[in-house]
C-alpha cells in the first residue's frame, strides 16, 4: 500500500519511546493510542488524506474505537474547518470499507451520553473552560470579544459545551488534538502556548509534548516544529503550567512568569497529597543547622499534617495556599506573607484548589528531623 510509510513510521516511533521509557522511569511516555490521535489530527488538518490512512489503520490496530476515531475528525474541525474534518471522515470511511472486504471486524464503541443539564450552554461551556484552566474565569472582556461579542458566545457554547463536552473524548485526548493541529497549521504561537499550557494541568507532561513533536515531524514543516518547540521551551523556563491568565471572555489567553529558583523534583514520597515539587536550596550540615528549599504546589496539592521540633518559616513566594495549625481555623496565604510554625505545633500546607503555590521553607534542625502525621482529608483541606 502507498500509504505503508506512516504506518511504519509510527510504528518506529513507538518503538525508540518506549525504549526512552524504559530508561526514564520519571515522566510516563504517550501511549499507542494518543500517538495515533496526535498523527490522525495532524495529517486530517494538513489534508494529507492518502498518509491519513496510514494513521487511520495504526489508530484502528493501536486499539480506537470508531467512535474515537470519529471523534477525533469533530473536534479538530473547530479548529482547521469543515473541509479538512468532512475529507477526513471520508477517508476514514473507505479504509473501514477496505478492512470489512478483508474479513476486518473494527470496534465501534461507545456513543457520546445524553446531556441531562438543564442549565444554559453558556454557563456549561465556562464550567468546561474552568476545569481545562484549573481555576475560576474572571475578568474584562477581551479586545475581540468586545469587537464581536457573538465570537465569545460560540466559544462557550459551542467549543466548549457542544464539542468538549462530548465524553467520547477525555479532555487530555482533546487537547492532544487541538495543539497538534494548532502545531500542524503554524503561526498560531499565542493560541499554542496558552494550550500546551492547560495540556500540562490536564496532566500531560513536557516528554509527553515533545513526543507528539516527534510523531508529526516527519510530515510538518520544520519551520512550523521548530516555532513549536520554542514555544514549548519558553513555557518550560518561565513555568507558566498554572500562571495562565484565563478572563471570562478570553479562554486563550496566557501570561508568564518568572520563577526566582527552578521548580525543581517532583516529591514521589507519602509525605504528600498532589504533584508537589522540591528544589534543596540549603542543606542543613554540623555547622549551619538550617535546611531551605523552595516547594511547588500544583492546585489542590498539600503537605500531610506534620510538626518540626524547631518550628519553621514560611514565605510565600508566588500563588494563592492555605495553612493550618491544629485546633486552629484553616488561613489563607498569598504572595508576600510570611508564615511562622511553632514548634511541635501539628500543622499543614499547600495550594488552594485554583492556584499554584510557591514557597519557600525555612527549617531547623537543632532538636531533630520533621515528624510527619496523617494525610489531610478532603473535608479538612476543604472546610470553611
Amino acid at each position: 500500500m502507498k500509504y505503508l510509510t506512516i504506518f511504519l513510521s509510527l510504528f518506529i516511533v513507538t518503538q525508540n519511546c518506549e525504549l526512552n521509557a524504559q530508561n526514564n522511569s520519571i515522566e510516563k511516555n504517550l501511549n499507542k493510542k494518543e500517538k495515533a490521535i496526535v498523527a490522525i489530527a495532524s495529517l486530517t488538518a494538513k489534508g494529507d488524506l492518502e498518509n491519513l490512512k496510514g494513521a487511520l489503520t495504526y489508530g484502528l490496530e493501536a486499539g480506537l474505537t470508531v467512535n474515537e476515531i470519529k471523534e477525533v475528525m469533530v473536534h479538530l474541525y473547530a479548529y482547521s474547518g469543515f473541509p479538512r474534518s468532512i475529507l477526513g471522515l471520508r477517508t476514514f470511511k473507505s479504509v473501514l470499507e477496505e478492512r470489512k472486504a478483508k474479513g476486518i471486524t473494527d470496534t465501534l464503541g461507545k456513543e457520546a451520553s445524553t446531556v441531562l443539564d438543564n442549565r444554559s450552554k453558556y454557563d456549561r461551556g465556562k464550567e468546561i473552560l474552568e476545569k481545562l484552566v484549573n481555576r475560576p474565569i474572571n475578568g474584562p472582556k477581551a479586545d475581540y470579544a468586545e469587537f464581536s461579542p457573538i465570537l465569545e458566545v460560540f466559544l462557550k457554547e459551542h467549543l466548549f459545551a457542544d464539542i468538549f463536552e462530548r465524553d467520547i473524548l477525555n479532555y487530555k485526548q482533546r487537547e492532544l488534538v487541538t495543539v497538534t493541529v494548532l502545531i500542524t497549521l503554524g503561526d498560531l504561537e499565542p493560541m499554542l502556548k496558552s494550550h500546551m499550557n492547560i495540556c500540562m494541568l490536564q496532566g500531560i507532561t513536557s516528554n509527553q509534548l515533545q513526543e507528539l513533536l516527534q510523531v508529526i515531524e516527519i510530515h510538518v514543516d520544520t519551520r512550523k516544529i521548530t516555532a513549536a518547540k520554542q514555544v514549548l521551551d519558553e513555557l518550560l523556563e518561565t513555568n507558566t503550567l498554572s500562571n495562565t491568565e484565563i478572563t471570562e471572555n478570553e479562554p486563550m489567553k496566557a501570561t508568564t512568569s518568572k520563577l526566582i529558583f527552578p521548580k525543581g523534583k517532583k516529591i514521589t514520597n507519602t509525605n504528600f497529597t498532589g504533584n508537589a515539587y522540591l528544589t534543596v536550596l540549603i542543606q542543613a550540615d554540623s555547622i549551619n543547622k538550617n535546611a531551605v528549599g523552595s516547594v511547588t504546589f500544583e492546585p489542590n496539592a498539600r503537605t500531610n499534617w506534620h510538626l518540626h521540633p524547631n518550628g519553621q518559616i514560611i514565605l510565600v513566594l508566588d500563588g494563592e495556599g492555605y495553612y493550618q495549625e491544629k485546633g486552629s481555623p484553616k488561613k489563607t496565604i498569598h504572595k508576600g506573607d510570611v508564615v511562622k510554625c511553632p514548634a511541635n505545633v501539628p500543622h499543614w500546607h499547600g495550594a488552594s484548589p485554583n492556584s499554584e503555590f510557591i514557597q519557600i521553607a525555612i527549617t531547623s534542625r537543632v532538636s531533630g528531623p520533621t515528624e510527619w502525621l496523617n494525610p489531610v482529608t478532603e473535608e479538612e483541606y476543604n472546610k470553611q
